[in-house]
């Protein structure tokens, strides 16, 4: 199994289109927001992780997402995975993420225990002033 994207979003919905094909709209796809009060607060972003599995892949894994503020782990999540061979899977990760400052954690994303990492970025900024 593989990660072909993961990105912080708003909403995920899935819809079938003509025949056995489905699709899957990302709304709010988003690398930062806007904290909506002053700091310290605990910020939730939702984490949406793209797999494929090839014809000949594991149907089994584990996805593991570390969350990391300056190279130091602040939280973690993992979930186990079962995707069939030659299918597409999606994971929903929402890690809880305690804010004294502004600034960027990364969601570092990986397959296993020695699997391809997938970082993304995530900045929270200042509240917008009223």
């Amino acid at each position: 199994m593989e990660i072909i994207a993961a990105l912080f979003i708003d909403e995920i919905n899935m819809r079938q289109v003509a025949g056995p094909a489905t699709h899957i709209d990302l709304t709010g796809v988003q690398f930062s927001a806007a904290a909506p009060t002053p700091l310290p607060l605990t910020w939730a972003p939702h984490l949406v992780v793209l797999i494929r599995n090839p014809e000949n892949g594991p149907e089994a894994g584990v996805l593991e997402v570390v969350y990391k503020r300056d190279g130091e782990q602040i939280a973690r999540n993992v979930q186990p995975l079962s995707t069939p061979q030659g299918k597409f899977d999606y994971r929903l990760v929402r890690g809880e993420i305690d804010f004294e400052e502004y600034g960027t954690i990364e969601a570092e994303c990986r397959i296993g225990t020695d699997g391809h990492i997938v970082t993304v970025p995530y900045t929270l900024l200042p509240p917008e002033a009223e």
